[in-house]
């Protein structure tokens, strides 16, 4: 699991068109990365349009905002055109950056236990380095929670 002040892991995925995004390109800006388990469920569904309802406060404050599923590209397109998303979406099918950042985990439902994405967030410096995560998250105030967190990362 990393660590607030450690450098965040690189990462190199297809967005919803297939463009590759890789993080140490986005050197220079401030990144949220927020993973999330899958497309177009309740929960995600609500967080992503938090997440773009707030995507011109982000971008004021200079900070880009970047979604991560295990799910494809195909998927991110469907699910950004059906609910009027803005913010971009990459697919970890193979779970690499889910991995890397520690949020690919057993989890539990109805006493199954199953390998899953925990709902988390990044808040990634101008130089690489983590400045803020947020583990196990609730959806309800957290886009609004990130952006106050955002405003106080050094511009």
């Amino acid at each position: 699991m990393i660590e607030d002040g450690k450098k965040a892991p690189d990462f190199n995925l297809p967005d919803e068109t297939g463009n590759k995004v890789r993080l140490s390109k986005l050197k220079g800006r401030v990144v949220v990365v927020y993973f999330y388990p899958k497309d177009d469920t309740s929960g995600c569904t609500q967080e992503a349009k938090d997440f773009t309802c707030l995507a011109d406060a982000f971008a004021a404050e200079g900070a880009e905002l970047i979604g991560i599923s295990p799910d494809s590209s195909a998927s991110h397109q469907k699910f950004k055109s059906k609910h009027g998303l803005s913010i971009r979406l990459l697919a970890d099918e193979q779970k690499e950056a889910a991995t890397a950042y520690g949020v690919w985990v057993e989890k539990s439902m109805y006493g199954r236990k199953y390998m899953g994405v925990e709902r988390s967030t990044f808040l990634i410096d101008k130089s690489g380095k983590l400045v803020k995560s947020w583990r196990k998250v609730k959806v309800p105030g957290h886009a609004e929670e990130v952006l106050e967190a955002v405003r106080t990362v050094e511009m």
